[in-house]
């Protein structure tokens, strides 16, 4: 694993050119994702129900988009139908969301989170940022600061690129 404490390379652009630099920059922060991925995996798991990555990800969708169809979901989560269908079939049995029929279109059926279904990701939401305040509450104030200052401006840049490339990514 690579270290955050510097960037590598023996000037602004490394000792080999342009762009070394922020490959080896890239490859330090890739091990920091990873880092925070276990965190997050560990805090979901604690939850009173077990959840999959990916089924805590068609949840988050469906809070942040209530009524989706099946297709919707699908699309928003780059899956196929039946894969989301089956996905849906557990989260249903599991009382963490409902189907329901759409009011206004007959063949068309909604999925809603339940009250549980809420509960649970509030549940995760908090498991995972009080793990995330442990493993901040060991970096000095700068370095938070600077944390905080260099994540908001990835999320701009990220954001940026998505809109360059017609929406994808963002």
């Amino acid at each position: 694993m690579t270290r955050l404490s510097g960037f590598g390379g023996d000037g602004p652009d490394g000792p080999d050119g342009p762009g070394d630099d922020l490959l080896s920059v890239a490859r330090e922060i890739a091990d920091a994702v990873d880092g925070l991925a276990t965190l997050w995996t560990v805090a979901a798991h604690g939850t009173s129900l077990r959840l999959s990555p990916h089924q805590l990800r068609a949840l988050r969708i469906l809070e942040a988009e209530p009524g989706l169809n099946l297709t919707a979901l699908a699309e928003g989560m780059e899956i196929g139908p039946p894969t989301a269908s089956r996905l849906c079939d557990r989260l249903e049995a599991a009382g963490l969301l409902e189907r329901l029929l759409h009011p206004h279109k007959r063949r068309e059926v909604q999925l809603v989170l339940t009250g549980r279904g809420r509960q649970v990701l509030s549940e995760v939401a908090e498991r995972r940022s009080r793990a995330l305040a442990v493993v901040l509450a060991g970096m000095e104030p700068a370095e938070r600061e600077a944390l905080s200052h260099g994540m908001r401006a990835f999320l701009t840049a990220r954001t940026g690129l998505g809109e360059q490339a017609g929406g994808a990514g963002a």
